[in-house]
């Protein structure tokens, strides 16, 4: 957890609550926390959903690992540190989308089981639902749309997650999807499944 280094400063009340944020939405808000390897098919299936959602009148954002990386997070590199801390604020920023009534989803490795779960307990039960894009390693590095794979076998990359750098899969995620066998559309299907499911499509 990060310190606290600002002094002086106090949290002020919202004259609108979430509750009302979420009535003007129709629904409510959650983070759709989207974990796994790279070129496990994260943010394809991500950007799916939200299109899905976005088809059905429901509000949403995708929070994309190497976009937010050129911005937000442009001065984080790739240590166990800057990952903690990459993590950190893109859980902050999602709650907030959370908290205004948005379907947030995030679309990182975030491969320490210790920085997701600290996103977690930043929420209500149900808010946060961890998503497990379950691709073998050989399926991701035989796609490696960025080169990344065949880079970090050749040396030219360290602490690349997966090969010499660890990554933790979720132990309980509220959903897993099958990134090698099933197609894009199938996992967005259950996704979408799931929030229908789960009542966070409606109020």
């Amino acid at each position: 957890m990060a310190e606290q280094k600002a002094t002086n400063v106090h949290w002020h009340e919202h004259s609108v609550s979430k509750a009302e944020r979420w009535q003007l939405s129709g629904h409510k808000g959650a983070i759709l926390w989207f974990t796994g390897l790279s070129a496990s098919g994260k943010s394809t299936v991500a950007n799916t959903v939200d299109h899905k959602l976005h088809s059905m009148g429901k509000r949403s954002f995708v929070l994309d690992g190497d976009n937010i990386r050129m911005g937000l997070n442009k001065n984080l590199g790739f240590s166990a540190e800057d990952r903690a801390e990459n993590i950190r604020r893109i859980g902050e920023v999602a709650k907030l989308f959370t908290s205004a009534g948005v379907l947030a989803l995030t679309a990182f490795i975030s491969p320490y089981r210790a920085d997701r779960n600290a996103v977690r307990a930043l929420l209500q039960p149900g808010e946060f639902i961890e998503i497990f894009m379950d691709t073998p390693i050989e399926i991701c590095e035989a796609r490696d749309p960025k080169g990344l794979y065949k880079k970090a076998r050749a040396g030219q990359i360290k602490g690349f997650t997966g090969i010499d750098d660890p990554y933790e899969a979720p132990e309980q995620p509220e959903l897993v999807l099958d990134g090698g066998k099933k197609s894009i559309d199938e996992c967005a299907d259950e996704v979408i499944a799931y929030l229908q499911k789960h009542g966070l499509l409606s109020l």
